[in-house]
């Protein structure tokens, strides 16, 4: 079996699809975008493209090898989420091939299904309090949310005390029983996280993401030692020598996402990393139904799993949602905070080639927005 060729679409709202066929017919399906830089990272597809094709699919590690090796200049995001869409594919295909999902290939499910969360508030949090009640109404167990919008370099005291209004609005509806993870998407400095930290500490957030942008991770273990709360952090993160410091800081839970982070090769070595450091692994997931797809499969088989980001309902997707692009959505169903093990071959969904390549007609150019402090410089999105 030799892969034959190496297609990439992009999807809306903000996806890019590359589907990997083969010569005896399988195929495989992988999700390998930079949100806002879709277009680089399929231009680096079809680089890799040039690899891949004539070789055997069922080579999954050694191809990882070569893809991320091979080059002179390694890493960075449109590198390795080149890979790790083409990564997930080459999963798939070797589902398809031995009959199995992908989880099995991996060792075996441990759980039998996997928690999910809901967003709520967007970027510029508002409306908590009636969203988190839609989403308990739902049947679900935990909601993230973005701790603000735009924050000055030292907030104010309304500023800290607007973000614990917005928590506790959440908690009020959530009770004791379920979990309200906290967002700050790297838009703190490291003196803003160090107000904020301890202020939210008293409603118990399951976990307070991204305090600090990557660059300021040598100040993690600081924030780890004064924070009352689990930090997590590593959506911007790209492989395993990336998550060592964060581990080595203290953080509490990785979240690496398999479109980004090398795929599900890597993303399995980082769970790995992390347990021996006792982190938790939540995956981080805003994209689309092949993202997730991959997420779920090493969450199955990942003994130190702790929750799964899903896009359903997410302020990023404008018209188009998660379940769209797949013949059957039966095997994402959320159902009382929970996804089923998927149990079909390979990633377990089967995607809607003909939606997909009707949407790539259409594409997308979508960009993330830049934000401005109040004088005029620039301020983190």
């Amino acid at each position: 079996m030799k892969i034959d060729r190496v297609e990439t679409f992009l999807v809306p709202p903000r996806w890019l699809f590359c589907r990997v066929s083969t010569d005896d017919g399988l195929v495989g399906w992988g999700e390998p975008v930079v949100e806002g830089r879709a277009e680089v990272v399929r231009a680096a597809v079809d680089v890799l493209a040039e690899y891949l094709v004539g070789e055997d699919p069922l080579r999954v590690e050694h191809h990882w090898q070569v893809l991320t090796k091979g080059g002179f200049y390694r890493g960075g995001p449109v590198l390795s989420s080149a890979v790790a869409g083409l990564d997930q594919a080459l999963w798939d295909i070797a589902g398809k091939a031995y009959g199995a999902p992908v989880h099995a290939l991996l060792g075996g499910p441990v759980r039998d299904r996997v928690r999910v969360y809901a967003w709520v508030g967007g970027d510029d949090p508002a409306e908590i309090a009636e969203g988190v009640a839609a989403h308990v109404e739902a049947g679900m167990t935990a909601v993230k949310m973005n701790a603000s919008g735009r924050l000055a370099p030292v907030p104010t005291l309304a500023d800290v005390e607007d973000v614990v209004r917005r928590l506790a609005a959440a908690r009020e509806v959530l009770g004791p029983h379920r979990d309200v993870a906290l967002d700050l998407h790297g838009r703190a400095t490291y003196p803003a996280a160090r107000l904020i930290l301890p202020a939210v500490a008293a409603l118990h957030p399951l976990l307070v993401e991204e305090p600090l942008v990557p660059e300021h991770g040598h100040r993690l273990a600081e924030l780890v030692a004064c924070a009352p709360v689990p930090v997590a952090t590593g959506e911007r993160l790209y492989g395993r020598a990336d998550f060592l410091p964060a581990l080595q800081a203290g953080v509490s839970v990785v979240q690496p996402d398999p479109s980004h982070a090398g795929g599900i090769s890597e993303v399995r070595r980082i769970a790995a990393l992390a347990e021996t450091h006792g982190a938790l692994l939540a995956p981080h997931c805003p994209l689309g139904p092949v993202s997730l797809a991959a997420s779920l499969q090493v969450a199955l088989a990942t003994p130190n799993f702790l929750i799964q980001e899903q896009s359903i309902g997410i302020h990023y997707n404008g018209g188009t949602e998660l379940l769209d692009y797949l013949v059957d959505p039966a095997p994402l169903r959320i159902v009382d905070g929970h996804i089923g093990r998927l149990e079909a071959p390979g990633l377990g969904i089967d995607v809607d080639e003909e939606a997909v390549r009707r949407a790539d007609r259409a594409g997308h150019a979508w960009r993330n927005p830049v934000w401005r402090q109040d004088d005029g410089s620039f301020a983190e999105w």
